[in-house]
C-alpha cells in the first residue's frame, strides 16, 4: 500500500521574517508541559529555559536552518503566545513544553515518525496533551482512514492522552480534502478561520469516511486579513496556517486538564461544546470546514454561562450495555419547565482500520431529557433503543444520531415564541448511555465517557441556585467549577518541599 508522508508539509504559509523586538520572559516555575512533536527547536530563543528539546531525528542527516523554522514557531505559540499576539490572549498563562523533533523539512519516513512517536508517548506518562502539527500535502482516502491516523487512534485508546492535530492547509487548488493524519477520530483536529470568523483561504474539508466530523473545531490561524505573530530561529515571523491554530487549543486542553483537574474526555466535549450555539447546527458545507464551530478566545468563555443558563458536568465508565441516571431535578415554574437543552459526549473507542467505513468498534448512545411514563424523552427525539416498535434504518440512525460517532453533539433549537416543555411527576429528567459493540472483543469495558449539559431558561430568568438546591435535596454533591481555587490547588500540589 502506497502510503503519503506524515512530515510532508508546505512551507507556503510563511510569510515574512523580522526582527523581535526584545521580549522578557520569567523563569519557568511549575507551569503544566504540553508536549510538542515536530520539526527541530532552536534553543537560542527568548524562551528556551521554557523547552526541553529532544532530538528524535536521524544524526546522519545534515541539519539545514529550515529544520529549525516550523518546530520552533508552533512551540513558541504554546509557551508565550498571549505576549507575542495580545489580541489573542486566551488566559491561560504560559506552558513548558517538552519538544521533540522528528522531522525536517525535507520528506521524512512515515514508520519512523509514528515509531518514535509511539516511543514518545510510552515514556512521557506524565504528558497528557501532545500537539501534532505536521500534516500530509495529499488527501485522505475516502474509503480507509489513513495508516497514520489509525497508529495515533491506537496511542489515544491505550493510553491516557489526547493529540491536538491541525487540519492541514491548501497549497494547491486541485487539493480539497484534508491530509493525513487529520483524519484521526481519537484526536482533536483544529481548521483555521480569520478574524471575522470566515473559513480561511488555505483550510481543507471534511468529512471521513463520508461520516466522521472532521476537523472537529476551528480557531484563528492567520489569514490575509491578519497573521499570526511567531518566534522563530531569526527572530519574529508571520505565518498562516492549522499549524498555528492548533497550538492555542493544546493550550486550552492542558488548562482543562492539568489545572482544573478535567478527564481529557470532559475537556473535549468542553471545547467542543463551547463552539455550538443555540441555533441550527451548520450546513454540511460549513461543517465540513470548521466542524463544530469557532472555538471562544477567553478560557473563562468556555467555563463560565450565561445568567440565563445553567451547565454541568457528567462523567463515568460503561460497564453494562446502560449506564444510566434518573435523577436530575430540573426547576419547575407553572407545572412545566422553561428550559432548552443541549448536550456533548466524549469517549475514545477502540478502532478497526480494516473494517472500512465501520471504523470505531464501540457506540456509546446517549439519551437525555425528561423522565415519562415511557422513560426518557431525549431531546433529539432518540428511539434507537427504546422499548417498542421503532423502524429506523441505520443510514438515518448514523445520520440524525450520529451511530458509532465517538463525538455525540444533541440540542435543541431556540426561537422565538417558544414555549416551556411539560413537566413530569415531580419534574426529574435522566441520562442514559448505551454501550453496543460492532465486534466481539468487547472493547467497550470500561470505556469512559464525558457529558457537557446546558440548559437554557427560555425566559432569561436565573435558575442555577434553585437547580443546585434541588440537586442537594436528591443526594448529589454538587462541586462549583472555580478557577482561582483551582488554579490555587494546583499551585500548592506543585509546590517543591524542602525537609530540614
Amino acid at each position: 500500500m502506497k502510503v503519503s508522508d506524515l512530515a510532508n508539509y508546505n512551507y507556503e504559509d510563511f510569510f515574512e521574517i523580522e526582527n523581535l523586538e526584545p521580549i522578557s520572559i520569567p523563569e519557568p516555575i511549575n507551569e503544566p508541559i504540553i508536549g510538542v512533536i515536530d520539526t527541530l527547536f532552536d534553543k537560542r530563543v527568548y524562551f528556551s529555559d521554557w523547552v526541553e528539546f529532544i532530538d528524535k531525528t536521524d544524526p546522519n542527516i545534515p541539519i539545514e536552518n529550515r529544520d529549525y523554522e516550523h518546530g520552533t514557531e508552533v512551540t513558541s505559540i504554546i509557551v508565550d503566545g498571549p505576549q507575542i499576539n495580545p489580541e489573542m490572549d486566551d488566559g491561560c498563562g504560559r506552558f513548558r513544553v517538552k519538544h521533540f523533533g522528528v522531522a525536517r523539512a525535507t520528506q521524512m519516513s512515515s514508520f519512523s515518525i509514528l515509531k518514535a512517536i509511539e516511543e514518545i508517548v510510552s515514556k512521557n506518562k506524565d504528558i497528557h496533551v501532545w500537539n501534532l502539527s505536521l500534516g500530509s500535502s495529499l488527501e485522505v482516502n475516502p474509503n480507509f482512514i489513513s495508516p497514520e491516523a489509525a497508529y495515533l487512534d491506537k496511542i489515544q485508546y491505550e493510553n491516557n492522552v489526547i493529540f491536538v492535530i491541525a487540519g492541514t492547509n491548501k497549497t494547491r487548488e486541485d487539493i480539497e480534502r484534508i491530509g493525513s493524519p487529520a483524519d484521526s477520530i481519537n484526536s482533536l483536529v483544529v481548521n483555521s478561520v480569520n478574524m471575522r470568523g470566515e473559513p480561511a483561504t488555505y483550510a481543507r474539508k471534511g468529512i471521513v469516511l463520508s461520516f466522521f466530523n472532521k476537523p472537529d473545531i476551528s480557531y484563528y490561524g492567520g489569514d490575509e486579513d491578519k497573521y499570526m505573530r511567531v518566534c522563530g530561529p531569526t527572530g519574529e515571523g508571520r505565518v498562516t496556517g492549522t499549524s498555528f491554530a492548533a497550538p492555542w487549543i493544546a493550550r486550552k486542553m492542558a488548562y482543562l486538564i492539568e489545572i482544573l483537574g478535567f478527564s481529557r474526555e470532559v475537556a473535549k466535549a468542553l471545547l467542543i461544546d463551547s463552539a455550538t450555539g443555540w441555533n441550527e447546527q451548520n450546513s454540511n458545507e460549513l461543517s465540513c470546514l470548521i466542524g463544530y464551530g469557532i472555538i471562544p478566545k477567553r478560557i473563562e468563555d468556555i467555563l463560565k454561562t450565561s445568567n440565563d443558563e445553567i451547565k454541568f458536568i457528567l462523567s463515568g465508565e460503561s460497564e453494562k450495555y446502560d449506564t444510566y441516571n434518573y435523577n436530575i431535578p430540573v426547576p419547575i415554574y407553572g407545572d412545566k419547565h422553561p428550559f432548552i437543552a443541549k448536550a456533548t459526549m466524549c469517549y475514545f473507542p477502540n478502532c478497526s482500520r480494516n473494517q472500512g467505513v465501520d471504523y470505531t468498534n464501540t457506540e456509546l448512545d446517549i439519551y437525555f431529557g425528561r423522565i415519562g411514563e415511557k422513560g426518557i424523552q431525549s431531546i433529539n427525539e432518540n428511539t434507537q433503543s427504546i422499548d417498542g416498535e421503532h423502524y429506523l434504518r441505520e443510514e438515518n440512525a448514523r445520520k440524525y444520531y450520529r451511530k458509532w460517532d465517538n463525538v455525540k453533539h444533541i440540542r435543541q433549537v431556540y426561537k422565538e415564541g417558544i414555549r416551556p416543555k411539560k413537566a413530569y411527576g415531580n419534574g426529574i429528567w435522566g441520562i442514559s448511555i448505551k454501550t453496543k459493540e460492532r465486534l466481539e472483543k468487547r472493547d467497550g469495558e470500561g470505556i469512559k465517557f464525558g457529558v457537557v449539559v446546558t440548559l437554557k431558561e427560555i425566559n432569561g430568568v436565573n435558575r442555577i441556585d434553585e437547580f443546585i438546591n434541588l440537586c442537594s435535596l436528591r443526594g448529589w454533591l454538587v462541586n462549583k467549577v472555580n478557577v482561582e481555587n483551582q488554579i490555587d490547588i494546583y499551585n500548592k500540589a506543585e509546590e517543591e518541599i524542602e525537609f530540614e
